[in-house]
């Protein structure tokens, strides 16, 4: 494992730091001894001689992976030394008392507080916006700054001019969350100061949660990855939770238990061979991108011909089967059934031979698949959240969920309702954000075309919410914790362009810990707190049927003049006149305690506060067992109905009907009542292919949490950035694995190198997301962002991030 570190080994340090006893799900990397990690700190004393005695303080990763871990910070003379983490409970599976095991992302947690891109001081932009040219200013004069806009701009334009943009690298705190915006404490301070336009979904669930929502009303719950122990057959489409959830308590942990017990077999359908399949698959259907729905068509196709469906189920708790339970208001043969069965509009089967063409699946591993689905009860069907980000993806979450309920699997053990796995909760009371005055909202994902075309934008063509059309065009940004304001947001290259004027949107405030791509673009930079530097609650952990919650004590004093987002707030209000609103006179502890005597209120069988701080983690087990979604509505739909219109499953949709006769979409977007196939503008049959004959997707990568850790040198070495290539496309371009290749199309280009790898189907590739964008002069990435290749095109009804629906070509780069 030492080879994995050598580079490091070489440098001249002054520190060293540990890693101990550690993992990465999946086998990217391991370390079972102790490894020397040398470091250089800020901090240095004058007499190494005389060291204080060591301490551990329990910490935390609050990142947005999925997992909440805790980290035990090993702090001697004022500096963390190294990192460990849980150490309570055991590895019994059966004792629902597993160690939450933080990856090797969270044990570099040093490496992220001792950063060189680590932010020291108050910045002020004085080069263009992403230049990344700065001048040293005091916090006074930033606060001056900021609170000046503020006022001038809501003089000028009013609060509908004010963003709080994406933001989840906090995702976790509970003073310190960043995510969703009416959560954080910036829609506290700008609530007291007369609100701010407000955003839906989010880049990681924009479309499914639409979607699904349209089928079951509210967000789909999945059946717990431990209740697979119940199953006999997984399916899993385009979840890969071995890299998306292989931290902490660990779902892929549970999902892996889980099978073991049940011996249940396990398909993985993804156009990449991914670490979640990596031999624990039974079966691997590599399918291209975009065309799950005409998969999933073509099994209901066998189901029904074979009558494999189960109609007292699709009569019971359904709504637009078949005839039988269509909605009056619906035209004739607008059923699910007839629409397969080819009776619909488009008078076209959905046969096997039909999806073929389109899925690059064989039309007899199609007719298999759908006679193991069909026939095997329990069947759990699962699917990740990349394949619904896309431009079809609203459609394509709800023709998977059709598997789920064709077969009758909605509401029992070892079933699901085709969404992604779901967890049982700890109840919190989480911080108050006070009531937004302005009522307006708009999709996360046009914060870009809200800065250059506001007023323009309307509820039936952009999806603004609260109101007919927008009045006035963003002027005014906070981004905290959050890379997207350029690195993770799409079309780099025109984000980019948008931001460079000035008087298009007039003021950016980040607050962040590090110089990320996105802080390049501010015009005042705070920096931020590490949760190494401050005391908070670490929320939502989740080890399937494990809850917990961590309190993450200050290990560290502040590094440099980095302020906690609770103080930023405060002194912000203070010159807003707003101070005593906002603070209520409490410190950012005596709000932690004041939090968790609302919390003991719910539930007194919790801890103390003195006892949680000491013991760092509480967890909990799920007194059910096992989480199973609309396990009461499967028991007694009458009185426990779903909030859908008409209280069941709505296969067939009257809201979307309408929705689909009133909304100007633009060509080639479609929205529709059944959850039917639909291709998209950049896909397998796009005409685009001509001039870029590869369709590019995207995955989440070990070595970061979307770009939170992207510039940890040991990580970076340990899964370098690659772009996945399978071999006959790279023989067909005189590519070989290691090379440095050119990724482009129409909207730029990244340079990177190939990885070489069967793992990926012909015609598709793959580039981790996540990765810092490094442009050279010409605007060519030189660091592997697929943010330079994605298009801003939303898909048509949550308006959410296609980042997976892109064609590009791929060449050799020229050595001289």
């Amino acid at each position: 494992m030492k080879n994995v570190f050598k580079p490091i080994l070489n440098k001249s340090v002054s520190r060293r730091g540990f890693i101990k006893s550690t993992s990465i799900a999946g086998g990217v990397a391991a370390v079972t001894s102790a490894v020397s990690l040398p470091f250089t700190s800020f901090k240095s004393k004058a007499n190494d001689s005389v060291a204080s005695e060591e301490k551990v303080v329990w910490s935390a990763c609050t990142v947005n992976c999925g997992s909440r871990c805790p980290l035990r910070m090993h702090v001697q003379d004022g500096e963390i030394k190294w990192v460990d983490t849980d150490n309570t409970g055991n590895d019994d599976y059966e004792n629902k008392d597993v160690q939450v095991r933080a990856c090797l992302r969270g044990r570099s947690m040093r490496r992220r507080v001792y950063n060189p891109d680590r932010l020291k001081y108050p910045l002020r932009r004085v080069g263009k916006r992403g230049e990344g040219k700065f001048k040293r200013i005091s916090w006074d004069e930033a606060y001056d700054e900021i609170a000046n806009s503020i006022t001038s701009i809501r003089k000028d334009y009013g609060n509908e001019a004010f963003y709080l943009n994406y933001g989840t690298g906090t995702l976790g705190g509970t003073v310190t969350r960043s995510w969703p915006p009416g959560k954080t404490l910036l829609a506290r301070l700008m609530n007291l100061n007369g609100g701010y336009l407000n955003h839906y979904g989010d880049y990681s669930t924009a479309q499914i949660a639409k979607g699904l929502a349209y089928t079951y009303g509210g967000w789909a719950n999945g059946n717990s990855f431990s209740d697979t122990e119940n199953t006999k057959l997984i399916v899993q489409f385009g979840n890969n939770p071995a890299e998306t959830r292989m931290s902490g308590g660990g779902l892929i942990h549970h999902l892996i238990e889980s099978k073991e017990k049940s011996n249940a077999k396990m398909i993985v359908i993804d156009p990449r061979y991914t670490d979640t399949a990596a031999g624990r698959e039974d079966q691997w259907v590599p399918i291209k991108p975009g065309t799950d729905a005409a998969l999933v068509s073509a099994i209901a196709h066998v189901m029904i011909s074979e009558d494999l469906v189960d109609q007292q189920f699709l009569d019971t708790y359904c709504v637009g089967y078949d005839e039988s339970t269509l909605p009056k208001s619906a035209p004739a043969n607008s059923d699910y059934k007839s629409h397969i069965l080819g009776k619909g509009d488009d008078k076209t089967p959905k046969t096997p031979e039909w999806a073929s063409s389109i899925t690059g699946i064989p039309a007899d591993l199609i007719i298999k698949l759908a006679r193991e689905i069909g026939l095997t009860k329990p069947c759990a069907i699962y699917q990740g959240w990349g394949l619904q980000r896309s431009q079809n993806g609203e459609i394509a979450s709800r023709a998977i969920a059709m598997l789920s309920l064709l077969t009758g699997n909605l509401g029992i053990h070892g079933g699901g309702s085709g969404a992604r796995e779901s967890d049982y909760n700890i109840p919190f009371v989480r911080f108050p954000t006070l009531e937004n005055p302005v009522k307006t909202s708009i999709s996360m994902f046009l914060w870009t075309d809200a800065i250059v075309r506001g007023p323009e934008m309307t509820a039936t063509r952009d999806g603004v919410r609260g109101k007919d059309k927008l009045d006035v065009p963003i002027k005014f940004i906070w981004n905290y914790a959050g890379n997207c304001l350029i690195n993770q947001h799409s079309d780099i290259n025109r984000t980019h362009d948008i931001l460079q004027d000035e008087n298009a949107c007039e003021m950016i405030v980040v607050i962040d810990n590090h110089m990320t791509s996105s802080a390049k673009y501010a015009d005042i930079v705070l920096p931020d707190l590490t949760t190494s530097e401050q005391a908070d609650f670490c929320m939502d952990g989740k080890a399937a049927n494990m809850p917990y919650f961590i309190y993450a004590d200050q290990a560290i004093e502040p590094q440099f003049e980095s302020r906690s987002i609770y103080q930023i707030c405060s002194d912000i209000a203070k010159r807003l006149g707003t101070e005593q609103q906002f603070t209520e006179g409490r410190t950012q502890e005596q709000w932690l305690r004041h939090l968790y005597a609302q919390t003991l209120e719910l539930d007194p069988s919790l801890p103390d506060f003195e006892t949680v701080r000491k013991q760092g983690i509480v967890k909990r087990s799920d007194p059910n067992g096992h989480y199973v979604a609309y396990q009461a509505f499967r028991s007694d739909p009458v009185n426990n109905p779903l909030t859908t219109p008409s209280g069941k499953v709505e296969i067939y949709s009257e809201d979307l009907a309408h929705i689909a006769d009133t909304w100007e979409l633009d060509e080639g977007d479609v929205i529709h009542p059944l959850p039917i196939y639909v291709s998209t503008s950049e896909g397998w049959d796009s005409p685009l292919r001509n001039q870029y004959p590869l369709q590019l997707t995207g995955f989440h990568y070990k070595a970061r949490c979307h770009s939170t850790y992207g510039n940890v040198d040991v990580l970076k070495q340990a899964a370098q950035q690659e772009m996945w290539i399978n071999p006959i496309d790279a023989k067909n371009r005189g590519i070989e694995h290691g090379e440095r290749i050119r990724i482009f199309n129409q909207r730029g280009e990244v340079r990177i190198h190939a990885k070489v790898t069967p793992r990926i189907m012909p015609g598709v590739v793959a580039l981790g997301e996540g990765a810092w964008y490094a442009p050279d002069g010409n605007k060519v990435d030189h660091n592997g962002s697929i943010n330079v290749l994605t298009s801003q095109r939303p898909s048509p009804l949550a308006k959410g991030n296609p980042q997976h629906t892109n064609l590009v070509e791929v060449q050799r780069v020229a050595t001289a």
